[in-house]
């Protein structure tokens, strides 16, 4: 058996400093279109981090961008610490609007030892809050820089683990520049050209959706040439990039991966789940709105060779794509060919009470509190590899 990294702290969630607790400060909202469901995804990671462990700064992000001290009382928190049993903390958080204001990225004068980020979307796990974690040399759950900002966009994903050899959907990229310039000037020939496009390569139905954006906003499938165009514009209002992706009868399967404690060894993978989706495809408010919008099947009902062949598939996606921590790896399975096909990764995948991420490790053996200390733990560790890296240049 290999030896424990130097700097990985194992499960104990502790800093070595007389058993003291961390400080977490769990960063939420942002301004995103997935920005409601930030605020349900805190909630639920506050609630499962374990008090004995860690003390909790919430620190919300407003629409305005604006950094907040708030999430729960300072009764609560004071009642959980003699306690074990974590505050009731209620299904979503919110911002006050009277709330403190924080200066963005100033974690030292809060005492922070680790920033747990639960954000989605743009400006929240593109890479962007990630770089300023980095120039504050700060401990943080999940990817990188790149990795964040590879998974994040779909078309750069795709592209990535094509050239890694991994399947995909066909599908066409389309710059908002380029689609306006021929609407502004009356010029056809772009949206004709599209339209050519996607009646030759891809063929209806096809989903056109932001290529920077999760939760199934701004996504529509379209089953006409009539539906496209305002389709194509809906999708802008998100991105300023969108895809056009061919529509394939298939099944939604999913994989949560985790990297592994051992650093180098291949990231662990989760038994499989599969959402399936009551609406038409699993849209929006069949995620969030509609108590009965899916069904989410864990174990997914698969054969032996199909877990391995997607364990194996998530697995490669999540190193090709420099995913750090955890993501989740979202495959399509068509249901005519019996072929799977890498779909998207999302790196902050939703922690919500319905989410499939820690439902998937609760499945295979992880529950949700061992979970976040896991991650807890991985990020320290990266931290400390990195702080040993050399800064200057030395001669010979």
């Amino acid at each position: 058996m290999k030896k424990e990294q130097k700097g990985q702290k194992g499960q104990n969630g502790q800093n070595g400093q007389n058993g003291k607790k961390l400080r977490i400060l769990v960063l939420y909202g942002g301004k995103s279109g997935e920005h409601e469901v930030s605020l349900r995804s805190a909630a639920s990671v506050i609630r499962h981090l374990d008090r004995t462990l860690y003390e909790i700064i919430p620190v919300g992000i407003d629409k305005k961008g604006v950094w907040r001290l708030g999430g729960f009382g300072q009764t609560e928190q004071g009642a959980t610490d003699k306690g074990s049993a974590a505050p009731k903390i209620q299904e979503s958080l919110t911002i006050q609007e009277n709330a403190p204001i924080l200066v963005p990225g100033d974690f030292k004068s809060l005492g922070i030892d680790v920033v747990f980020p639960v954000m989605h979307g743009p400006l929240c796990e593109d890479g962007a809050i990630q770089g300023l974690f980095e120039l504050a040399e700060i401990p943080y759950v999940g990817s990188g820089v790149l990795g964040s900002a590879a998974g994040m966009d779909k078309d750069v994903s795709k592209r990535l683990a094509r050239d890694g050899g991994l399947p995909i959907v066909p599908f066409i990229a389309l710059k908002q520049g380029r689609w306006l310039q021929g609407a502004q000037d009356g010029v056809q020939d772009v949206v004709q050209e599209v339209f050519g496009q996607v009646a030759t390569q891809l063929s209806y139905p096809v989903f056109v959706k932001p290529a920077n954006l999760g939760s199934s906003v701004g996504v529509h499938k379209v089953k006409a040439p009539g539906q496209l165009k305002a389709a194509i514009d809906d999708a802008f209002r998100y991105d300023t990039k969108i895809l056009i992706e061919k529509a394939i009868h298939a099944r939604e399967i999913e994989f949560a991966v985790l990297e592994n404690p051992i650093f180098g060894e291949p990231a662990q993978v989760s038994i499989p789940g599969e959402i399936a989706p009551t609406h038409e495809f699993y849209s929006y408010e069949a995620k969030y709105l509609d108590n009965q919008g899916a069904k989410l099947l864990i174990p997914a009902p698969l054969t032996p060779g199909q877990i391995a062949q997607g364990t194996q598939i998530a697995r490669q996606a999540f190193e090709l794509i420099e995913c750090e921590g955890m993501a989740r790896v979202d495959l399509f399975l068509d249901r005519d060919t019996g072929a799977f096909y890498f779909n998207e990764v999302n790196t902050i995948p939703g922690f919500t009470s319905i989410s499939m991420y820690p439902k998937m490790w609760e499945h295979s053996g992880i529950a949700y509190g061992e979970l976040l200390t896991r991650l807890v733990d991985l990020a320290l560790a990266r931290h400390e590899r990195k702080q040993g890296f050399v800064r200057e240049y030395h001669e010979g």
